[in-house]
Formats: structure tokens, C-alpha cells, sequence
């Protein structure tokens, strides 16, 4: 038998990679849902109307801290990088998730994620590596509305949890680039400063619009650096992004890609929560 659902459940809004509020990516974390069907979770998030909700659980394994099921408006993800950022600070400063030694282990649909905390900031790393297809040079161009002369190098997947479509230009043409995704699921064009490792990028997506900050996409364009040779040398080499800016949600978050025998082997990125609202679901969605 089904156990009985609550009447209410709290909840909370924080924005992700950024330290004040009313900037970065915004979460909606609802803590108390075990009971709630997969339907009426996916409802909730829609009622957000967020680029992800995520849904703080008890773990599945002795592993796990907790579990969180992550859900855009339209679908669950298996995993996304801001969510689980996010999840991960509000949790421990909610008390219902304890770190051990600074770091919390998160169960998802894409397996365990380690994410190590100070304060309300936090840091994510992927091993997960994976490098893809090259993309077709006007097939990346259009889906930024851009010339094909405008695209550096060679656009190519890559993945560090979840994949990506990169897409290489200089800064003027990222701020320019406008979304006609066409065949593309995604695409991310970025600028790259060799000399201070600063990008500016930006994220366009068929179910979302345009993201202010993707964890994911920060963790896999390290794994692009390096295979492209923007990034050389043995060991950890950080960059920062700054993403969102366009939007009025100005981001920063922290990459970091590891090194050996000339590949990317893991890949991490860093970011601030700011709290911004806290509250309770009066009514539950029904199974209908």
C-alpha cells in the first residue's frame, strides 16, 4: 500500500554560481517527496517553470548521503550540473544532509557524485570523460545564427557526465550568436582568452532557451580544451566562464580539467548558492 502523501512539502529557491541573489541559474529544491510519484513530481517542476527542480530524497544505497531526482519542466534528466550544486549546499544548510569530512555523495540517475563543500559554495567532480563526434562547421554556425568564417577551430562533442556541443569563436561573436538550433540539440559557443583562461559562453538549448549557467557544459568544455590544444601540459589547470550575462543573470563558475599523458581525465567545476526563498507546496498535483 502506498504510504499517505503529505499535505505540504517545503521548498526552496536558490540561484547557482553566483554569490548574491537574482543572478546565476535558479534551483527550486523540494525536500519531503519521497512519497510523490514520478507524474507529480514532473508537474511540480512545471509549476516552477526553472530550467531544473530538484527533488531531495532518501538514498537508495548506504553510499549515497541522499538522492536527488532532477526534472526540467518537461522531462528528468539523469544529471545536471547546476542542480546537483545546488541540491548539495541547500541540503546541509537545511540540516537534513550531514557532509563527512567536507564532502557529500550524491545518488542520481547517473550515479554517485561527490561534491565537496565550504560553506555555501561547492565543487563538482566528474571522471566520466568522453569525447565525441566533431560537428559539421555549418551546422554549428547556424545554430548560433552565425556565418561559418565565424567559427575557430573545429566544433566537436565532448562530455564529462553529460555531452556537448562546443562551438569556438571569438568574444564578439558570442555575445552576436543568436539561437537556430535546426538538428542540434544544444550548442555552446564560447570565447577563450589563452593568456588569463577566461571564457565567456553561453548555452542555447531547444527546451530551455538560453541557460545563464551549465555545470555540465563547464566541466565538458574542459575536456574540449584539452583536445583541441587551448589547454597543454600535464596536471589540474583551471579557467574561469563567465555565462548569462545576456540574460541579466550574470554567472561565474570555476573549471578545473586534470592532465595525463595529454588527456583530459577528470573535470570539475566550482560555484557559490545564494538562498533567495523558502517556502511550502499547499497542494499536491494529482495523479491525473
Amino acid at each position: 500500500m502506498r504510504a499517505r502523501l503529505p499535505t505540504m512539502l517545503p521548498f526552496e529557491i536558490v540561484d547557482v554560481f553566483t554569490d548574491r541573489a537574482f543572478a546565476g541559474n535558479q534551483l527550486a529544491v523540494v525536500y519531503d517527496g519521497a512519497e510523490l510519484s514520478t507524474r507529480q513530481m514532473q508537474a511540480v517542476a512545471n509549476e516552477f517553470g526553472f530550467s531544473e527542480t530538484s527533488f531531495v530524497l532518501p538514498p537508495t544505497t548506504g553510499e549515497a548521503d541522499y538522492r536527488a531526482r532532477i526534472f526540467t519542466p518537461a522531462e528528468e534528466l539523469p544529471f545536471a550540473g547546476h542542480p546537483t550544486i545546488g541540491s548539495a549546499v541547500a541540503a546541509v544548510a537545511s540540516e537534513r544532509v550531514r557532509p563527512d569530512g567536507g564532502t557529500v555523495v550524491q545518488e542520481c540517475e547517473a550515479g554517485l557524485m561527490t561534491i565537496g563543500l565550504d560553506g555555501a559554495t561547492a565543487k563538482l567532480t566528474s571522471t566520466a570523460i568522453a569525447v565525441g563526434e566533431p560537428v559539421p562547421v555549418a551546422v554549428a554556425a547556424r545554430a548560433c545564427g552565425l556565418d561559418p568564417s565565424r567559427v575557430v577551430g573545429t566544433p566537436q562533442t565532448t562530455s564529462a557526465g553529460l555531452p556537448h556541443n562546443f562551438v569556438h569563436l571569438e568574444d564578439a561573436d558570442v555575445t552576436a550568436a543568436t539561437s537556430h538550433l535546426g538538428e542540434l540539440e544544444l550548442v555552446y559557443p564560447f570565447s577563450f582568452d589563452r593568456e588569463t583562461r577566461a571564457v565567456h559562453g553561453r548555452l542555447f538549448h531547444n527546451s530551455v532557451g538560453e541557460d545563464p549557467a551549465t555545470g555540465s557544459a563547464a566541466m565538458a568544455l574542459g575536456v574540449y580544451l584539452v583536445e583541441h590544444g587551448l589547454i597543454r601540459g600535464e596536471g589540474a589547470h583551471a579557467y574561469e566562464i563567465g555565462q548569462g550575462a545576456e540574460m541579466g543573470r550574470p554567472s561565474k563558475l570555476s573549471g578545473e580539467v586534470v592532465v595525463e599523458r595529454g588527456k583530459a581525465v577528470a573535470a570539475s567545476v566550482t560555484g557559490s548558492v545564494a538562498h533567495v526563498a523558502r517556502g511550502e507546496l499547499l497542494t499536491l498535483p494529482s495523479e491525473r
